[in-house]
C-alpha cells in the first residue's frame, strides 16, 4: 500500500524554491543558473517552478525580498550602535551578496520588475540614512545631497574593494562632513 504524503502547502513549496534559488544565485550567479536547475535543486520538476513564478526575474525578486527581510531583521539589532557601524555593516552585507548586487544592477536595465525592486530598495536604504542625518542635526537643505553622497560612498566601496580600515576611514569622513554641517547650522 502506498504511503500517504502530506500535500505540500503552496507557500512552503514556494519558500523551498526561493531558498534553492538564493543559494544558487549567490554561489554561481544569476546568469549561470537556469530555471531547470532551480527546479532540480528545490526537488520539483522544471514546469513546477512556473506554477509559482512567472519567470526567472520573478524568482530573483522573491530571493531579493527574502534577503532584504533577513537583512532588515539583522539591521534592527544594530539600532543601538552608531551610524558608522551601521553603514559599515551595510557595506559588509552587500559585499557578501556581491553576485546578487551585480545582478540587480545588470537586470534593472532590462527588467522593469527588477528595476522597480531596485528603486524601492534605494528608497528604503536612503530613507534610513536620511533619518540618521536628521538625528545628527544636519540642516534640511543638506540632507538630500549628503544622502546622495552616502549612496556614492557605499557603491564606491562595493566596486573598489579596500581593506577594512580604509573602508572605515571613508565612512568616517562622510559622517565627519555630516557632523560639520550639523555643527555649522547650530
Amino acid at each position: 500500500m502506498p504511503r500517504n504524503r502530506r500535500p505540500r502547502d503552496r507557500e512552503e513549496k514556494r519558500a523551498e524554491i526561493v531558498v534553492a534559488a538564493r543559494r544558487l544565485f549567490v554561489e554561481e550567479g544569476y546568469d549561470a543558473v537556469s530555471m531547470a536547475r532551480i527546479a532540480k535543486e528545490s526537488g520539483v520538476v522544471s514546469n513546477t517552478v512556473y506554477w509559482y513564478f512567472q519567470d526567472k526575474d520573478a524568482v530573483l525578486i522573491a530571493v531579493l525580498d527574502a534577503v532584504l527581510e533577513d537583512s532588515l531583521a539583522a539591521y534592527g539589532s544594530l539600532l543601538g550602535t552608531g551610524v558608522a557601524e551601521r553603514v559599515s555593516w551595510l557595506v559588509g552585507r552587500l559585499e557578501q551578496l556581491g553576485r546578487l548586487v551585480s545582478t540587480v544592477h545588470a537586470r534593472a536595465k532590462e527588467s522593469a520588475a527588477v528595476d522597480e525592486w531596485h528603486q524601492r530598495f534605494h528608497g528604503l536604504a536612503e530613507g534610513l540614512f536620511r533619518v540618521d542625518l536628521v538625528e545628527l542635526g544636519v540642516p534640511a537643505e543638506q540632507v538630500d545631497p549628503l544622502v546622495t553622497i552616502g549612496v556614492f560612498v557605499v557603491e564606491g566601496l562595493l566596486t573598489h574593494p579596500m581593506p577594512e580600515p580604509g573602508k572605515r576611514a571613508v565612512i568616517e569622513a562622510l559622517l565627519h562632513s555630516a557632523r560639520d554641517s550639523a555643527a555649522a547650522a547650530r
